[in-house]
């Protein structure tokens, strides 16, 4: 079925792609006629340039696990309440990505910062190509602005961490062996209810060999929470092993400097001036509202293209001239 749905999306972005030609060509052959047509031109071009590059976009997932679902974790680097505010409208960022995509996104752990902002937050975001689309997000974010919290309204720099892994489906088959978890039940934390505090619906999984840690605390039952934590565990286990795969393969990978936390990604400056940059395809953004509110469109498609042929946004820009001239 999944397969299915793939081919029959194809299929209508064929038909869509189609269509908006022909309504170019007609707007081109009304022009020639005589009328005045440069402005719906204009409009329509535009609406065939986002569906193109939106279908570069997926023609460039083709990785082995690009299609999947993905499990997004956020964490505040040193810098106290700054860096956790930070975090948590990360966290908002991705959220609006989702939902305006139409993906299904649940925070399945959330550890709420003290006074303001979070710890850290993991968040299973389920669609087709999440996985691909958000690599792009993976390594650290850097936010300069005046900040909220200072009585002195100085301007403050803040670091927070985003990692993401492949939601594995069953037919990836990875053995979790008993007697290599420990099982821990807490009560949940956070606002909301009587339930909240007051009975131990919270699971947390170790698994002994590798000390990976996954929790969820998200569901009221005990049950949906450890099934959650359970798909978690399996994910983050398989990419234990891609890793220890790959680095027997190789020493370090072209992409691998996105995943340290010492080598920042992505720039959103507010002050003294607004703007985003992305220190790997270059591209830079001056409407920093848009972005946060989960516009990463054009930002996901610049780093996929950066990754696949090693262009920045500026020599996308110099072929674009070249082709136009």
């Amino acid at each position: 079925m999944q397969q299915r749905k793939r081919l029959e999306t194809a299929l209508a972005d064929d038909q869509q792609v189609a269509a908006h030609i022909s309504d170019v060509d007609t707007l081109f052959e009304l022009g020639h006629e005589g009328e005045d047509v440069a402005a719906e031109l204009t409009r329509e071009i535009e609406k065939l340039r986002k569906l193109v590059d939106h279908l570069e976009t997926a023609m460039l997932l083709s990785g082995e696990h690009d299609h999947r679902s993905a499990i997004v974790t956020i964490h505040p680097g040193a810098g106290g309440t700054e860096s956790q505010d930070w975090a948590e409208m990360l966290l908002r960022m991705y959220l609006r990505w989702a939902e305006r995509n139409g993906f299904q996104a649940e925070v399945t752990d959330r550890l709420e910062g003290e006074g303001a902002g979070i710890k850290s937050a993991t968040v299973e975001i389920e669609g087709e190509g999440v996985y691909g689309l958000m690599q792009s997000e993976i390594g650290v974010h850097r936010l300069v602005r005046i900040s909220p919290f200072d009585a002195n309204a100085r301007r403050h720099t803040s670091f927070a961490s985003v990692f993401v892994i492949p939601l594995i489906d069953d037919d990836v088959k990875i053995e979790v062996k008993p007697e290599d978890l420990r099982i821990d039940v807490f009560r949940a934390s956070g606002a909301g209810g009587q339930h909240v505090n007051r009975t131990e619906s919270a699971v947390r999984f170790t698994h002994l060999p590798t000390g990976i840690v996954v929790q969820c605390q998200s569901e009221r039952s005990q049950h949906k929470n450890r099934h959650t934590a359970m798909k978690q565990l399996r994910a983050r286990l398989y990419e234990f092993e891609m890793e220890k795969r790959r680095a027997a393969e190789q020493k370090l990978e072209d992409t691998k400097s996105a995943i340290n936390f010492g080598s920042q990604i992505r720039s959103y400056v507010l002050a003294p001036y607004r703007m985003v940059k992305d220190l790997r395809s270059r591209l830079s953004i001056g409407d920093v509202d848009r972005v946060l509110e989960g516009d990463l469109e054009d930002l996901i498609h610049s780093f996929l293209v950066w990754k696949k042929t090693g262009k920045t946004a500026g020599d996308a820009k110099d072929d674009a001239k070249e082709d136009v001239e």
